[in-house]
This record gives structure tokens, C-alpha cells and sequence, in this order.
């Protein structure tokens, strides 16, 4: 058995839609925590194995594995005949890989950087900025629908996910727009946004 560590409307949120797009909820324990919220609320919590008491965590025979792309690498590759991934001998694997690992090293700190309205040239040189990522990700859905072509992938999930939380900051941008839409009316993503809420209400 593996055992996702999870805190609801949280980065792990994400893991939890993957898991049940998968078909791997016999297969995966989900661990509720809590964790330290931006507001204030929550807490560390000593049943949480990551090392700095953030989520998502996975535990697998006593391996510890953290960071989303690397779980959902992890994840895809355990399980390939769960299809949410290209196989290595795929000529798609590598773009796979790319997204993945582009999300973590400039998708997000981006947006991050943009939410808390700084900018410096040395940022922008390491990470560029918002218009670039739009161009990017535009540039891929051109020839979608999805981000690896004709099938809907784990890099769709992670790459959408930012801009599914906070729906402001989605570009003006109808292809965007659209993926974004599609990404967030599966029925996994709707079951997650339901089970969390649900959570949340019992912890409250």
C-alpha cells in the first residue's frame, strides 16, 4: 500500500484528482493532515513525514517521496496502465517530462513571483515572466487539445492547476480559457473539489 499525505484545497489537492483518474484508490491510502496556512490557520502535524511539514507527501514501503512532479512521475511510472502518461518508448515522453519539471522550475515560482508583485531583472532572466508562460503553454494547446496532443495527460492536471485556484489570474486567452474548463469539468477534479470541501466542513 502507498499513502498519499494530503491536506484539503491544498498543492496535494492535485495528487488526489491524479490518484482517482488513475483507478488507484485500492491501491493508494489518502492521510489527511493539517499544515500551516498562508491566513494563519493550521498546524504542523506529527503525522506528516515531509521534512518540512508541507503537502503533498507520498509513503512507499519507506520511501518517501515529496514535491508534486515527482509523485506524479512516480506515480505514472509505477502504474503505466493507468495511461495518464506516455511510456519512455513514446516519442512523447520527453515533452511529458518537460512540462512536468517546467511547471515546478518556472510555471510556479512565475506566478508566484507575479501574486506577490515583485520583479527584478534577475528574476525575469532566471524565469522570464507571465507573457512568456502564456506563450507556452498557447503554443502547445495550438496544437492540442491537450498539452501531449490528442489525449488528456498528468501534465494537463498539474500544468491547469494554478490557474483552476485562482481563476483570476487565468489569461484572457479563449484557448487557455477553454483548456483550463475542460481540465476543471472532469468528473476526478469535481470528486476532489467535493471530498475536500466536505473535509474541511468536518475539521471546521
Amino acid at each position: 500500500m502507498l499513502t498519499l499525505f494530503h491536506a484539503p484545497q491544498s498543492r496535494s489537492s492535485r495528487l488526489v484528482t491524479l490518484i482517482d483518474e488513475m483507478g488507484l484508490q485500492d491501491r493508494v491510502k489518502i492521510h489527511t493532515v493539517t499544515i500551516p496556512r498562508m491566513d494563519g490557520s493550521g498546524m504542523p502535524d506529527a503525522a506528516n513525514p515531509h521534512p518540512e511539514a508541507k503537502v503533498p507527501a507520498l509513503m512507499h514501503d519507506g520511501t518517501l517521496i515529496t514535491e508534486t512532479a515527482a509523485i506524479i512521475l512516480y506515480l505514472t511510472t509505477l502504474f503505466p496502465e493507468a495511461g495518464l502518461a506516455p511510456k519512455a518508448d513514446d516519442p512523447r515522453y520527453g515533452t511529458y517530462l518537460t512540462w512536468l519539471f517546467w511547471y515546478g522550475n518556472v510555471m510556479e515560482p512565475v506566478l508566484v513571483l507575479q501574486a506577490a508583485g515583485l520583479s527584478h531583472p534577475h528574476l525575469h532572466a532566471t524565469f522570464r515572466g507571465h507573457p512568456e508562460v502564456v506563450a507556452r503553454l498557447r503554443a502547445a494547446l495550438e496544437r492540442g487539445p491537450w498539452l501531449l496532443g490528442d489525449s488528456y495527460s498528468a501534465a494537463d492536471l498539474l500544468c491547469h492547476s494554478p490557474y483552476a485556484w485562482f481563476q483570476e489570474a487565468t489569461p484572457d486567452d479563449p484557448l487557455i480559457r477553454d483548456w483550463v474548463a475542460r481540465c476543471m469539468a472532469r468528473p476526478a477534479a469535481a470528486r476532489t473539489k467535493t471530498s475536500d470541501a466536505a473535509a474541511l466542513h468536518e475539521a471546521a
